[in-house]
């Protein structure tokens, strides 16, 4: 039964322009002297991204901001979101106890160990601090890079029992620094545009504004960059060579740019929930449509005349069917967020299942489509000349007839996968499903591509990577505390069963459709060899009658029949070489063996990673592993287009 989907797209999900924030801190003397002024630009920039937000056509979500909530601008920035009704996002660099407790300040181990233990600090200006660190907290989502807190805390205790012991400074400095890096980091990955008050003096200090502004540059995110000497004007830079150019102090704000921007940002030519809404989910594959797989089957191996259905999983099956052991990782992760359990079941893996459902349907009429017009074209030849064997000339306009029938046939099917789309639907969904297969080993550690690095292409061709991207950053970062426990459970039971499975797939994909290729290429050499032969036999038996060998008229009147044989085996041959070449398949074979030997790669450092010291079990470790899984996924789908970008139906010349 036909099934439609605008309740996953309308419902499960809605775009939303994604901030982060970054500047000084409160103690930052520039920022200290025009910290008023500095107040009153970020509430009217905001007023102002809110207007247009509010002016494109679209439904979208609430804007959502991403801020460290240090003291000093990501403070003052969250506030003021929270108070316009954004949404705050917070990648900690530190669990939240002992983030509260550094970003507090405290100068004795007695208020570090009232702040760790959830008590009041016992010194009032820091006991203020965290006050306002937690007031913010409480209303903000918060992701937790707590896997290195332990060492963090011991080097901390350290350096503060020893005021004078610089190296135990140096060294708790470098590793704070270092996690803070690595969570700006985060934050820089979920945004469309990063706000920066920053006085461009300081760029190589890990973790600090300047750092988190040339890091966003180098990463593709646009920075907004406010002066904090003159915060009433600002700039908006695109490229980290931007940093080196002269700046005019008189010249006004980019309106334009900031609008355009947001509208990219949320908006994309040619999409549209009714664009996905049009399409119908079924629950088995087409019957019709099914030559292409038994191209793949005969000459891959396998059942020739076997049944060739396939049964689709329901997009409200897969959480109880194959995603049962994904969701069941996500549900019992420590301290893991139900939130995301729950979005994969009821929202992304359906939308994978129906993806990935209306995908393999779209391929089968593409791609048999292909293939019936070039078994059209040797029937239409072959049947124009079956009268001449059969002897059955005064019958030729019936055979005629039927070529005729077969040529049209050729040019209906040509102009109905034109006219449906079917190539460029099937584009669509398989990237859509592709970008959603992997997504739940991304989603439960916190890792999503950085939106400027998405791939982009022209026009309405844009909006499966549009469509993904905002399926997925919609669930956000998941609101839990990122322990070794909790990164150990996610390689284990999610990243790496996914990761296998997938090399597995990739490396029986490519065995088989090498086999596809090896074979039809065999089939026409065979076809062009039978080709000669019968030309041979004709000529042989020609030169024999001639030597009174045989009879003279043997050769007449077997001429029709080697006439006959001498078209239709080069036909034959042909088609076949051209199904062949529109299938790829050594070429997609080849592709699917990287791609195993890229998952292959990757499976080992997830293996040895897991099996190595706990220390090295990381959060930044095991985001590099995702990252790499995530790139690997993403350059077999660039592959996988090259191959078949430019091959749309046509007729089989």
């Amino acid at each position: 039964m036909p099934v439609s989907q605008p309740t996953l797209i309308r419902d499960s999900w809605q775009p939303h322009l994604a901030l982060g924030i970054t500047g000084h801190r409160a103690t930052n003397p520039t920022f200290s002297a025009h910290s008023g002024a500095i107040t009153a630009a970020l509430e009217a920039l905001f007023a102002k991204i809110d207007a247009i937000c509010e002016s494109l056509p679209d439904e979208r979500g609430a804007v959502r901001l991403h801020s460290l909530l240090v003291d000093g601008t990501d403070q003052i920035a969250a506030s003021i979101g929270l108070a316009r009704g954004w949404d705050l996002a917070v990648p900690l660099p530190f669990g939240a106890a002992l983030n509260r407790a550094i970003n507090a300040h405290p100068r004795t181990i007695a208020d570090v160990d009232a702040l760790l233990a959830g008590r009041p600090a016992g010194d009032p200006a820091v006991e203020a601090k965290a006050a306002a660190i937690r007031r913010i907290t409480a209303s903000a989502a918060l992701f937790e890079i707590a896997d290195r807190d332990a060492e963090i805390e011991a080097l901390w205790r350290a350096s503060l029992a020893a005021p004078g012991d610089h190296a135990a400074a140096r060294a708790f400095e470098a590793l704070v620094s270092d996690n803070v890096a690595f969570a700006g980091k985060v934050m820089i990955e979920r945004a469309d545009l990063i706000i920066a008050v920053w006085d461009g003096k300081v760029a190589n200090l890990p973790g600090g504004t300047g750092h988190t502004v040339v890091t966003a540059l180098a990463m593709g995110a646009p920075v907004l960059l406010i002066d904090p000497a003159r915060p009433e004007s600002w700039r908006i830079l695109g490229r980290p060579e931007e940093l080196g150019q002269p700046v005019d102090p008189d010249a006004p704000a980019d309106l334009e740019r900031l609008e355009a921007i947001i509208r990219a940002a949320v908006n994309v030519e040619g999409w549209s929930p009714d664009l996905l809404a049009r399409e119908r989910w079924r629950p088995r594959s087409s019957r019709l449509f099914g030559l292409y797989r038994r191209i793949e089957r005969m000459f891959g191996g396998g059942d020739w005349f076997g049944s060739l259905k396939i049964t689709y999983e329901a997009p409200g099956a897969i959480a109880e069917g194959s995603g049962a052991q994904m969701i069941a990782v996500a549900r019992t992760m420590p301290g893991g967020d139900p939130r995301i359990a729950h979005q994969l079941a009821d929202d992304v893996m359906p939308m994978y299942a129906w993806a990935d459902g209306v995908a393999n349907r779209l391929a089968d009429a593409y791609r048999s489509g292909m293939i019936v017009n070039f078994v059209m074209a040797t029937l239409a030849v072959m049947v124009g000349l079956a009268y001449l064997p059969l002897g059955m000339g005064a019958y030729k306009w019936v055979f005629a007839t039927i070529e005729l029938l077969l040529l049209a046939g050729i040019i209906a099917m040509t102009a109905a996968g034109s006219r449906l789309g079917w190539h460029r639907r099937w584009f669509a969904t398989r990237r859509v499903a592709e970008y959603l297969r992997h997504a739940p080993a991304l989603l439960l550690l916190g890792v999503v591509r950085p939106t400027g690095r998405w791939p982009r292409s022209g026009g309405a061709a844009r909006w499966p990577e549009h469509f993904a991207r905002h399926a997925l950053r919609d669930v956000g970062l998941p609101r839990a505390a990122l322990t070794r426990d909790y990164l150990r459970a996610g390689l284990e039971g999610a990243v790496l069963p996914h990761v296998a499975g997938q090399r597995a797939y990739h490396l029986a994909k490519a065995h088989r459709l090498e086999t596809v290729h090896h074979r039809l290429d065999k089939a026409a050499e065979a076809c062009f060899a039978f080709a000669i032969l019968s030309v041979l036999a004709y000529l042989g038996l020609k030169g024999a009658g001639a030597l009174g060998w045989v009879p003279k008229h043997w050769a007449a009147e077997l001429s029709p029949l080697f006439t006959f044989l001498g078209v239709a085996f080069p036909t034959l041959g042909a088609n076949l070489s051209g199904i062949r070449y529109f299938g790829d398949f050594e070429r997609f074979g080849a592709i699917s063996r990287v791609a195993a030997e890229k998952l292959r790669a990757i499976e080992e450092r997830i293996t040895l990673l897991l099996s190595g010291e706990p220390a090295a079990l990381t959060y930044a470790a095991a985001a590099d592993l995702i990252h790499a899984l995530d790139e690997a996924v993403v350059e077999e789908i660039a592959s996988w287009q090259a191959v078949f970008g430019a091959k749309h139906l046509a007729l089989p010349a």
